[in-house]
């Protein structure tokens, strides 16, 4: 959705022009002189990216948002409201998601390097959160990033409101060859039939790979036959009433370890792609490749 777009749907009809929407004017504060405005793009080097944190993990999302640095840039000082924002992977650098705005406490006595403030939800602007997209006018340069809101539209960030999606947003489909899905994100995706995502893996059979994060264990599959192609074998996989497609070897997990096991820790991958017309006998054949390149029978969760 473009910007003129929004500004259609959810501001005066007779603002029709070309003009930017600020990001001031889209998310007014009670307090300007007191709000500070936070881009989170990983929870510190090596760490988790924010806009997983978001999606999947509400605690890891608020912790990254308590987070108190020793650093006089990275602390909300005197600040008693912040606006939050995950960098949005799929749209690029400049890009970031609407997280939340919230009342600031700082912790007494004071805690560096950790939990070092209580943070509540405040109901403004709570409909545009995982919806909000803006956009700034240069990349940042670190994993988090705080300025104060009065000074930052006129500054060299200059944010303008980008898009306002319908639903949660979930980001595009990155290509074939850079998909990487937490099974919460997955079930995420087939439940709102995200559009770009639906059309991409539906057009395509191919062969995948599970992970199992907590053990590094591999299990090789492949969509050969599904009419609808890898949407429709990954559907099987996101259904809420059975998270392992009929899978035996799942379904031994699964009651061993119970359903949040293989939310909390199964990822998907795409090992390669066909045209839907591929006979399936030729998918199976470089299924059988991969099991044994995987070595996913004798050391993953394959057993054919």
């Amino acid at each position: 959705m473009s910007s003129s777009l929004v500004r259609a749907t959810l501001l005066p009809i007779e603002n029709t022009g070309d003009e930017m929407i600020t990001f001031t004017d889209f998310l007014p504060v009670p307090d300007p002189s007191r709000t500070k405005v936070k881009f989170n793009m990983r929870a510190g080097v090596g760490g988790s990216a924010a806009w997983d944190l978001l999606l999947d993990d509400e605690e890891g999302w608020l912790d990254l948002n308590r987070y108190r640095d020793r650093g006089p840039s990275n602390t909300y000082g005197n600040a008693k409201y912040v606006l939050t924002f995950a960098q949005l992977p799929s749209h690029g650098p400049q890009y970031f998601v609407f997280g939340g705005f919230y009342e600031v406490t700082a912790l007494e006595p004071t805690v560096y390097e950790g939990t070092g403030y209580a943070l509540r939800p405040m109901p403004q602007h709570a409909e545009y959160i995982k919806r909000l997209v803006i956009r700034l006018a240069k990349p940042i340069g670190r994993d988090v990033y705080l300025r104060r809101y009065e000074s930052l539209q006129d500054g060299p960030l200059n944010p303008e409101v980008f898009e306002l999606s319908p639903q949660v947003k979930l980001g595009g489909f990155p290509g074939y060859q850079h998909v990487l899905l937490s099974h919460a994100s997955m079930q995420r995706i087939i439940s709102y039939g995200e559009p770009s995502w639906r059309e991409a893996l539906s057009s395509v059979k191919g062969v995948y790979v599970i992970t199992d994060a907590a053990t590094g264990k591999l299990y090789v599959g492949s969509a050969s036959a599904e009419s609808d192609g890898l949407w429709g074998r990954w559907s099987d996989y996101a259904n809420v009433r059975n998270l392992t497609g009929g899978n035996k070897e799942f379904e031994a997990l699964r009651r061993t370890l119970g359903d949040d096991y293989i939310v909390a820790n199964f990822q998907y991958t795409i090992l390669e792609v066909f045209d839907p017309k591929t006979r399936p006998e030729l998918i199976l054949q470089r299924e059988n490749f991969w099991k044994k390149a995987l070595v996913s029978r004798h050391h993953g969760m394959n057993h054919n």
